[in-house]
């Protein structure tokens, strides 16, 4: 049982909510239920943290479980209602080369926590093989798309590097790259579904970096046939993957 803020343990574990602390440790923190019950299925939890009075499910029984008072438990919290229980993860470690990834998402540039860990959680749910975020895209172990996500990091590899050096890697190896842009682009109709390919999305606001447009095979768009501008990103995404992936 712990009880004080001033604990060395929880002074650790709020470094966690903030970029810094998670780059700096290699440590993420997961608030709630499922995302702690996904962490422990995956073997990605190294340790849990309970609010006092909680009782325990069986499958936390393969775990260290720490003990807190609702105000250490409400200082770690980034949801308004807290459930009063977290998961200390490790960032998974992951050579992309090494993956023998086939079916691929690239994320460039993207903002939103909400459209990243729905892009995560689509990739998911379609299969595949890894989520790649370039420079600039948040960081994805961020509490608001580890929530919209919904576990989908326990699932799939999601990894931090250079989308130049990945998309170079999968010309080399014979796996289509497609981008999204109306410049040169044909419809998504058009792509041929097949078990390999990988599909970069942009930036909400710029699109993708016009130097990765230049080396896809082939850039795709979605028509439009009402007055919107434009289709939210993560909307687009699960259009496109579901496409690519012809199941």
């Amino acid at each position: 049982m712990i009880q004080s803020l001033q604990n060395t343990k929880v002074k650790e574990w709020k470094k966690l909510t903030t970029k810094k602390g998670r780059d700096k440790s290699g440590l993420f923190l997961a608030e709630g239920w499922h995302l702690t019950e996904e962490a422990i299925k995956a073997g990605a939890a190294i340790e849990v943290i309970v609010k006092e009075g909680i009782e325990l499910p069986d499958y936390m029984a393969s775990v260290e479980v720490h003990f807190v008072t609702e105000e250490i438990s409400s200082a770690l919290a980034e949801t308004e209602h807290t459930q009063g229980v977290f998961a200390v993860c490790r960032q998974p470690e992951a050579d992309f080369e090494k993956l023998n990834a086939s079916k691929i998402l690239m994320l460039d540039a993207i903002q939103d926590p909400g459209n990243i860990g729905t892009m995560i959680r689509t990739a998911d749910a379609v299969g595949i093989d890894a989520v790649v975020l370039g420079k600039g895209t948040a960081d994805p172990y961020n509490a608001k798309i580890l929530r919209s996500a919904q576990g989908s990091h326990f699932h799939l590899p999601i990894l931090k590097q250079d989308l130049f050096s990945v998309a170079d890697h999968c010309k080399k190896n014979g796996i289509p790259v497609y981008g999204t842009s109306l410049q040169g682009a044909v419809t998504y109709r058009e792509a041929s579904a097949g078990d390999k390919f990988a599909l970069i999305m942009g930036n909400e606001g710029a699109g993708v970096n016009d130097e990765l447009l230049n080396l896809t095979d082939q850039n795709l768009y979605i028509p439009i046939y009402g007055k919107s501008e434009s289709l939210n990103v993560a909307i687009a995404a699960g259009i496109l993957l579901y496409h690519l992936e012809g199941e």
